[in-house]
């Protein structure tokens, strides 16, 4: 009576599953941008796999437990059972990890940070707030944490897929060489070059702060939506970013606090 209890449980758990599974996999589709996708769908796969495989080893053991006089038979499957899926799980899990990391441009897992700032006609914008207990506008390689920092965190398949184009589009905007749309703390935000900025006509433009060594730079990036943040932990040496629409210029004079900061402190000079 009771292993036909449990195998019903059991049954009832796997048939769940599928339901549990597809849900989250609609939330995932809407976080993360398409070219993601392929790491993404692999990490959620060992996820769910995981899980199944502990529900499964669960009711064995539940079995094993609560039968008073099991069969020889049932003491082989329940045996048998709890090592093959044990197996099978942690070797799929160690062979799609591997695998991701070959085939990835980086090849394995990276932690890279960049800031950033946004400035209309000299004025600060402050792109939308992290909501939940993700505490990350984004998705989970590509986001922000409302602390103005690109963060690429995890196995990055193209290092394209990380340039500025993707990540103004996974914190729910858009940009181009001539436009930019964003989704801010005061609401939507988009300027176009041509538009008024200060009586003047605008235009949208990028400058980048790179360092080498202890000597840092700023450059004008013409194509800057295809602009990949270069791969450093730290800032700096990871770059400052700044978009400004404004009248077209060759330099700016915003910086980021960060930089800021190590200049001040003599940590990076001027090259």
């Amino acid at each position: 009576m009771k292993v036909k209890y449990f195998l019903f449980i059991f049954l009832l758990l796997i048939l769940l599953i599928p339901l549990v599974s597809g849900h989250e996999e609609e939330i995932f589709e809407e976080e993360v941008n398409h070219e993601e996708n392929k790491v993404h769908e692999a990490k959620e796969l060992s996820v769910r796999l995981i899980i199944i495989a502990s529900i499964i080893i669960l009711t064995l053991v539940f079995i094993a437990i609560f039968v008073r006089k099991p069969t020889e038979n049932l003491k082989k499957i329940l045996f048998f059972g709890i090592i093959i899926v044990t197996l099978a799980v942690t070797f799929y899990v160690a062979y799609s990890t591997i695998t991701l990391n070959l085939v990835s441009e980086t090849r394995g897992p990276v932690h890279w940070h960049a800031d950033f700032e946004i400035w209309n006609c000299g004025k600060k914008i402050d792109v939308v707030n992290p909501m939940g207990l993700s505490n990350r506008v984004g998705s989970n390689v590509f986001h922000e944490h409302g602390d103005n920092r690109i963060h690429v965190e995890g196995v990055v398949i193209n290092k394209q897929n990380v340039d500025l184009h993707n990540f103004i589009n996974v914190i729910g905007g858009s940009i181009k060489k001539d436009y930019l749309g964003l989704q801010t703390v005061e609401g939507s935000f988009e300027v176009k070059d041509g538009d008024l900025c200060n009586g003047k006509e605008g235009k949208l433009q990028a400058f980048v702060y790179k360092t080498e060594g202890n000597k840092y730079e700023q450059i004008k990036v013409e194509d800057f939506p295809d602009y990949v943040l270069s791969p450093y932990a730290y800032v700096p040496p990871g770059d400052c970013i700044i978009i400004e629409f404004d009248e077209e210029k060759e330099r700016t004079d915003k910086i980021c606090e960060t930089y800021k900061a190590a200049i001040q402190k003599g940590d990076i000079i001027g090259s």
